[in-house]
């Protein structure tokens, strides 16, 4: 075999991976949904009581008077596992939760989906990846991932003291499974937080999530 021919095969190879990993992130960002609400910055934050991942029930009305952060999450998602295995997302919690922000992760996958994770395993998970949130939350019939819109994973709210969406988006600015992208990004929820704790308004109060499609139950 001529050195052209093993260079010209393995150019090929190279290109057959780089398809496959676009088609992976496409199939996983690109799937139908059923209708989700359309909410927004500047909106009302919709009211809800789930239970965490111990079975306790928490509401968003708990935390009444307090900024805090909406995290739609699925473990399954590489998009998720960019953002927990880095340690990104445990530090923009950490820095959250150093300001006396509330921060609720929420997973709203249907218990019929291949990538669902029972409320002890994904406490486990949770716990594993050092996640610095207040609670984990399991919204399996989607109840209230489609009163918020989510439509991603992950994807970020960020509810004022008196109940205001403020922001509502992507977790930054570099929408690829990447782990080397997060360096350059610009972190969206810090940002936000950064300017709404010093009485600022949030800059950029809208962006495109990207993610995983969240897997409904119908």
């Amino acid at each position: 075999m001529t050195m052209r021919h093993t260079k010209r095969q393995l150019g090929r190879s190279g290109s057959v991976r780089r398809t496959l990993g676009l088609g992976i992130v496409w199939l996983c960002a690109s799937v139908a949904l059923p209708a989700v609400a359309n909410v927004t910055a500047g909106q009302s934050a919709p009211v809800f009581t789930l239970n965490d991942t111990s079975g306790k029930a928490i509401s968003l009305s708990d935390f009444k008077g307090r900024t805090v952060v909406l995290e739609w999450i699925n473990p399954g998602c590489p998009f998720v596992q960019k953002h927990y295995r880095s340690a990104n997302m445990p530090t923009t919690q950490k820095a959250a939760a150093d300001k006396g922000v509330v921060w609720l992760a929420i997973n709203s996958t249907a218990t019929s989906a291949t990538d669902y994770l029972a409320p002890p395993a994904l406490a486990s998970w949770m716990q594993q990846h050092q996640a610095q949130v207040t609670a984990t939350l399991m919204d399996a019939d989607g109840r209230v991932g489609k009163a918020y819109g989510a439509r991603t994973t992950p994807q970020m709210v960020i509810i004022d003291p008196q109940g205001v969406i403020r922001y509502a988006g992507a977790i930054d600015s570099k929408p690829t499974a990447r782990v080397e992208d997060i360096a350059t990004a610009t972190n969206h929820v810090n940002q936000a937080l950064g300017e709404l704790l010093t009485g600022k308004p949030v800059s950029v109060p809208v962006t495109r999530p990207y993610g995983c499609s969240v897997k409904y139950a119908s």
